[in-house]
Order: structure tokens, then C-alpha cells, then sequence
């Protein structure tokens, strides 16, 4: 089991044989150090951007509508955005939400319902949970210093990255899952925890049941997907199940019911099982028999994504797969492809695809590939090894492709941007060239701070510069620079999600003849016109003898169709 004492130490050579080195030691003494270096990465990888980039469409912004729609109305059971119904996933993410808010309110934060940051925090939490637990997970199979280097993979994975961001289902339904497998882990190599007392025997099917409820109160049957096939392929290979009575299951199923069932009666009452309906039968079964929202792929889909999404640990996963394969049959090797590989195949079958569909499977990979590592197993085939180069070209390309974006569509030099990439480049070029010299695990460390450092660049200083692409944020800012103290839109042509939760429930969504009807209305009223509606909005106006003032026109791109944009802002006047 895990050693009391490693050291991970990070050497840096001069490429032609100089003696600059820069060491960084974690000593890893104690469980509570191991979790204090993931805690630290972890922040420093997700942190970038969490409170600068503005609300993102379509997804992130739909949930967090529907969340401040929840805090408006105090009906915290149905969930809806406007006057349409979301009742596509449970209810778990919305009540995480709307717990922050309300209590950021409660605390006299000001402009809570609309400050997106708040709404992300879910995700957030989740995403460092997960980083954590996938350290507890490995821990019922490797040593303390592997499972520090399956959670740094997952804390500087790029899919993981991307998603803790996002004010949506995806970061805290993995933590889930890893606390699942996690206990699910120890219950089928009991070794793992020296079950002493009452108390302990309880503790893993209580962690079990309850990250199964929360996961299913989150995104429904998918984490029961993960966990079940799991289970299933294991009592399958070992022909025998018994090892799942450690996990009290008559006493599971109860308490995992006292926890989802009330709010699935109170939908399905409210909604007379229109609920069920859409969520399981044109939401659910439409992804698995037709493409969704042209989110179509074929298989294979997932395995070509994963060298980008699972960056930089995906390098040395190729490089560990011949290892895993040799030790197939061993207990630990078999839990963890139990993990993956069935899940992983169906949903390649899957018509509907999306990364994120498999992030809850990327655990299991980082454990497998950290558990090669810690036996100093990996392939030493060249045609494997020259895959690590990905480690400098990633950032190589990145930064091209983020300072170019900085100075041409932000029109920023960016200095501090350029010395980020410039680092991470330089930690991706010395991952790559000295893995042959000191070995993966120092390869993998320098990796993983180019991955920081491209995380920092990437969401702490481009993406928030590029006011270009996030229209939404232009248009309220317009708004609230005027002296009304409740102003009301219309928008006509772009008419994306961020906009009605940025400039409020009752944003109007119309087309030129209602915009004019809308600033008919009365005072403090906007509207926010896409050029090819002006000429119908202006020949309704002259028609109603509108009046009416122009305000600033707002050149753009809509982040979800790609489409280029000038949106016309318009004020109705006093007495119109």
C-alpha cells in the first residue's frame, strides 16, 4: 500500500548540457500534504477566468437562467426558462445554485441573481472534489505517490479544465461518480480499509448511496450507467457478486430513495409526467437512436477527442496501455477497466455526441496510467515515446493561436499573456525532451505546469479580452450606463441565452415590428436589434409614430453560430 515517505521532484536540465536546475519537491508525508499539492494545483489550473469570463452560451447560461428564475419566483421545484420548460435533467445542479445565491444575497453581495461567477461555484467545487477523490480512489490500489500523480492529471486535464467553468451539471456529476467508485473500490478490495468497527463498515456504502442519489438528482441515470456496468463486468469476469453485499444494499436502496423520490413526485405532480416525458423519452432515447442539436458522430468519436481532452495525461496513458493489457487479470487492473471500458463502448455507440459524455471515465484512466508509472512500466517503443512531443506542441499551438486572438480580435498586446505562453512552452519543450533522461514522472510534472501555465494565459487573459464574442455583456452594459433604475429589453436577431439572463426574465425576444411595439410601451425601454431587423423595425416605427433614440451599435461575433454581428441599441423616449 501507500508509502509513508516520496518525494516528487521536478529537475530541469539546459538543453545542451548546462547545469541550470530548478527542483521542486512535494515530500509527501502525510495524506493531509498529498491533498494540500492537489488542493494548490488544482486552484491554480481552474481559478483562470472563473470570475472574468462572461456568461458563455448556450448551455452555462440556460441553467443559470432557469436557477435565477427558480430565486425570483421561490418555486423551487419546476424548472423553466422565460416561459418555456428545461426539464431535461433533474434538479440537483439548479438547488446547488440557487444555495450559493441565496446566500450570497442573504450577505448583502449586490447584483447576485446576474453575476455568473456565483453560479459556477458548483462547478468549481466539483471539479477540485473530483481532483481530490480521484486521489482517495486510487489509493484502494496504489501507492500515496501514484495517486498524487492520477490527481494531477485529472487537475490539469484539459476537459476538466473547460468544464469547471461552466455553470452546468458536468463538474459535479464527476465528483460523484469518483465518490461512488470510490467506495464502490474499497468494497471490492476490502484490503484497501481496515474495517475495524461498526462505524467504518458503514461508512462506504453510506459515501456510496449517497453520491449515487446526488448523482442521479443531478443528471439522472448516467452516473447509475457508470457504477452499474462496473459492477456488472466485475460480478460477470469473477463470477461471483458477493463482494457487493459490503455496500449494505436493502439499507442503500432505501436511503437512496428517501433522497431522489420526493423530488420526482413533486415533478411528475406538478407536471402530470411531462417531465419524465421529455426527459427520458425525447431527451434521453432521442441521443441514443438519432443525433441531437447535430451533435452526431461516429465511433471512434471519443477515442480521437481524448488525446486533446485528457492533455497532457493522454501522452503517457498511450504509453501505459501495454502494461495495463499484460496485467488485465489483476484485481486492481480489472476494477479500473471495468470503470472504463464498458461505459466507454456504449457510449461510442451512441449516436449523440459530446466530450464531456466520457469525463466520468477519465478517473479511471489517470489511476491506470499513474499505477504504470509508480511501477516504472511504461513502453519504451519509440513510436509510442515520440507521442510526448504533444507536450510542447499543445502549447506551441495554443499560443499562437491565443495571441493572435489577443491582438486581433482584442486588440491587446498582452504582455503578461506572452510570458505565460512563452512558460508554458519552455515546461512543454522540457517534458518532451528530457522524458528520455529522468523518466514519466518528472516528464508528466513539467506537463502538467505547462498545462497551468496555458490555463492561466488562456482563461485568465485572452478569453476575458475578447469582449468581440460575448455580445450579451456589451448590450446590459449599455443599458445600465442610462439613469433608469429598472430598465426593460427586447431583442430582435440575437437572441441567445446570456442576454435574458444578463438583462433580466422579462427580456422580450421578439422581431422588428414587436421591438417597436415594445418601446411603444413607455420609458426605460431598450431594444437591441441585429442589423438585417433594422429596416422593419424602422418601417413599423415611422408607421406608430415612434419616438425614439439611437444609442451605440455593437459589432460582434454570436459564440454559437459564428456568425457576424452589428447590433443597433434603441431607446424609447418619454411621452412615446
Amino acid at each position: 500500500m501507500a508509502q509513508d515517505l516520496h518525494t516528487i521532484s521536478l529537475t530541469r536540465r539546459g538543453a545542451a548540457g548546462g547545469s541550470l536546475t530548478a527542483v521542486v519537491d512535494f515530500a509527501v508525508v502525510s495524506h493531509a500534504r498529498a491533498v494540500a499539492v492537489l488542493l494548490v494545483v488544482s486552484l491554480l489550473a481552474f481559478l483562470p477566468g472563473f470570475f472574468s469570463v462572461p456568461p458563455i452560451d448556450r448551455d452555462e447560461a440556460r441553467f443559470a437562467q432557469a436557477t435565477k428564475q427558480m430565486l425570483e419566483t421561490g418555486d423551487y421545484v419546476d424548472i423553466r426558462f422565460q416561459d418555456e420548460v428545461r426539464y431535461k435533467k433533474p434538479v440537483g445542479i439548479y438547488w446547488l445554485q440557487a444555495a450559493v445565491v441565496k446566500t450570497a444575497n442573504a450577505f448583502g453581495f449586490q447584483h447576485a441573481l446576474t453575476t455568473i461567477w456565483l453560479y459556477r461555484i458548483p462547478s468549481l467545487v466539483g471539479a477540485v472534489g473530483a481532483v481530490l477523490l480521484t486521489y482517495w480512489t486510487a489509493l484502494a490500489f496504489v501507492s500515496r505517490r501514484a495517486a498524487v500523480l492520477a490527481g494531477l492529471m485529472m487537475a490539469s486535464c484539459v476537459l476538466l479544465g473547460i468544464e469547471r467553468l461552466i455553470a452546468k451539471t458536468d463538474a459535479m456529476l464527476l465528483m460523484t461518480v469518483v465518490a461512488a467508485m470510490g467506495a464502490l473500490a474499497r468494497a471490492y478490495n476490502p484490503g484497501a480499509e481496515q474495517l475495524k468497527d461498526q462505524t467504518r463498515r458503514w461508512a462506504m456504502p453510506a459515501v456510496f448511496w449517497t453520491a449515487l442519489a446526488a448523482g442521479v438528482l443531478l443528471k439522472g441515470p448516467l452516473i447509475i450507467m457508470v457504477v452499474g456496468l462496473a459492477a456488472l463486468t466485475l460480478a460477470i469476469v469473477d463470477r461471483s457478486a458477493q463482494w457487493l453485499l459490503r455496500l449494505k444494499p436493502l439499507v442503500g436502496i432505501v436511503w437512496l430513495a428517501i433522497l431522489v423520490v420526493p423530488w420526482f413526485v413533486a415533478i411528475f405532480a406538478r407536471t402530470h409526467g411531462e417531465f419524465f416525458a421529455e426527459s427520458i423519452g425525447e431527451d434521453l432515447f432521442s441521443k441514443i437512436f438519432a443525433a441531437q442539436e447535430t451533435h452526431g458522430a461516429p465511433p471512434g468519436y471519443y477515442f480521437v477527442l481524448f488525446w486533446l481532452t485528457f492533455w497532457p495525461g493522454a501522452m503517457l496513458a498511450a504509453l501505459a496501455a501495454p502494461h495495463v493489457w499484460e496485467n488485465r487479470h489483476e484485481p486492481a487492473t480489472r476494477f479500473l477497466l471495468a470503470w472504463l471500458v464498458p461505459s466507454w463502448l456504449l457510449l461510442e455507440a451512441v449516436v449523440t455526441k459530446l466530450p464531456h459524455y466520457v469525463l466520468p471515465l477519465y478517473p479511471a484512466v489517470a489511476i491506470l496510467t499513474a499505477k504504470a508509472v509508480d511501477a516504472h512500466m511504461l513502453s519504451r517503443r519509440r513510436w509510442l515515446m515520440l507521442g510526448t512531443m504533444w507536450w510542447f506542441v499543445i502549447p506551441a499551438l495554443a499560443g499562437i493561436g491565443g495571441l493572435a486572438a489577443l491582438v486581433v480580435i482584442g486588440h491587446q498586446f498582452g504582455l503578461l499573456a506572452w510570458l505565460l505562453f512563452g512558460g508554458s512552452v519552455i515546461m512543454g519543450l522540457l517534458a518532451w525532451r528530457l522524458y528520455a533522461v529522468d523518466g514519466a514522472e518528472h516528464g508528466l510534472l513539467r506537463a502538467v505546469a505547462a498545462s497551468v501555465l496555458m490555463a492561466i494565459a488562456i482563461f485568465g487573459f485572452v478569453i476575458p479580452a475578447l469582449g468581440y464574442l460575448f455580445p450579451s455583456f456589451a448590450l446590459v452594459r449599455a443599458m445600465r450606463a442610462s439613469s433608469c433604475t429598472q430598465p426593460l429589453a427586447a431583442a430582435v436577431g440575437y437572441q441567445e441565452p446570456s442576454l435574458v439572463f444578463l438583462a433580466g426574465t422579462d427580456t422580450r425576444l421578439t422581431d422588428g415590428i414587436g421591438a417597436a411595439e415594445f418601446l411603444r410601451g413607455g420609458a426605460c425601454r431598450f431594444a437591441f436589434i441585429e442589423a438585417r431587423d433594422e429596416k422593419s423595425f424602422a418601417q413599423r416605427a415611422e408607421a406608430i409614430g415612434l419616438r425614439y433614440t439611437a444609442g451605440p451599435r455593437i459589432e460582434a461575433m454570436n459564440l454559437s453560430t459564428g456568425q457576424t454581428l452589428t447590433i443597433a441599441v434603441y431607446r424609447s423616449r418619454e411621452g412615446s
